[in-house]
């Protein structure tokens, strides 16, 4: 009785379980996705580049094309009074406007002195910390604290109390009898301060420096000494083309960063570019043209020259690598 029951029961769960043909019915098999395992992983990516894609394309890519269209028309601020213009800004640029080639002078004399002595005096100072001195991370970031402050107002507005006339610098002349002058207030000593400035920061790359010595074998440095290289010729022939690759990179950015100086500047001279325009950078006077007398337009195409100069000096600096970058033992 108790088998007959026990069979029923069994019959009644795999009725409500199963259809005729013993698979389970379809109310009760789980529910199938629409997307696919691939389909699921590259949409969990996409959400993930959703905040890059929006600050790509909200804030660089469109207004970079904004920038663009604006260039070849006399925007000053009003959509109703717009003009397109063509290449007249362009033209204004090149062969009207005295200003600009002073500025192209000034940037372009701070980048070709300011940059190369900023990364010997980063790698001379990563080559002796590379001594295995002790207390090394203290110097480290001591060492890298420059270039967290050197491009604020702060530091800017120091500088100023520095080399100015009755500044740091002239009291300890002083000192010494030596009658000092005001070295941010004279045309020919103006841009030495803020390349001063510049090669001060020399934190970031004096860090990837130390960390590209690191990486040198040191059977390299014993091999060179056994067959009676001195110090200086293991430096030239060794260290040198084996950090090589980060002396490149260094150089890449230390460039694009002195082509866009700005804030130091524009403290220092107190936005004017003075005296005499010995510290007008390309960057301040675009921000005169847009921001002081409201030719946006104008500012609009000495961007998109600015851009095209970074990316010449960015390409001439790859180029270079090929005679004196070394990737293992093949240039």
């Amino acid at each position: 009785m108790i088998d007959t029951h026990g069979h029923a029961a069994a019959e009644s769960a795999r009725s409500e379980t199963s259809g005729a043909s013993g698979r389970p019915r379809r109310r009760d098999r789980p529910p199938r996705s629409a997307w696919t395992e691939s389909q699921r992983t590259t949409a969990a990516g996409y959400a993930f580049l959703t905040p890059w894609l929006i600050g790509f394309f909200g804030v660089t890519l469109l207004p970079m094309l904004a920038s663009l269209v604006l260039s070849f028309t006399n925007f000053s601020g009003s959509f109703r009074t717009v003009q397109w213009i063509g290449f007249e800004n362009y033209r204004l640029m090149f062969t009207v406007d005295p200003a600009y080639w002073q500025s192209v002078r000034v940037t372009f004399t701070y980048v070709l002195v300011s940059v190369p002595i900023m990364l010997i005096f980063a790698l001379t100072v990563a080559t002796l910390l590379n001594k295995g001195i002790a207390m090394l991370g203290l110097y480290r970031t001591i060492f890298y604290v420059p270039s967290l402050l050197g491009t604020s107002v702060a530091i800017a507005v120091l500088w100023r109390f520095i080399w100015g006339e009755t500044g740091l610098l002239n009291n300890v002349l002083d000192l010494f009898g030596i009658v000092g002058r005001s070295w941010i207030g004279h045309p020919d000593t103006a841009l030495l301060t803020i390349m001063v400035l510049n090669v001060w920061t020399f934190g970031s790359p004096m860090i990837i420096f130390l960390a590209g010595l690191r990486q040198v074998p040191a059977e390299l440095y014993e091999a060179a000494a056994l067959d009676g290289a001195g110090r200086r010729k293991r430096f030239w022939h060794i260290t040198l083309p084996s950090i090589s690759p980060v002396i490149l990179f260094n150089g890449i950015l230390a460039v694009i960063g002195g082509f866009q100086a700005f804030t130091q500047v524009y403290v220092v001279s107190g936005g004017t570019g003075g005296p005499a325009g010995s510290t007008l950078f390309y960057t301040l006077l675009l921000y005169q043209r847009a921001f002081g007398e409201l030719r946006f337009g104008y500012a609009s195409a000495m961007a998109w020259v600015l851009l095209l100069i970074i990316g010449a000096a960015t390409a001439a600096v790859f180029a270079s690598g090929r005679y004196w970058v070394y990737y293992g033992d093949e240039r």
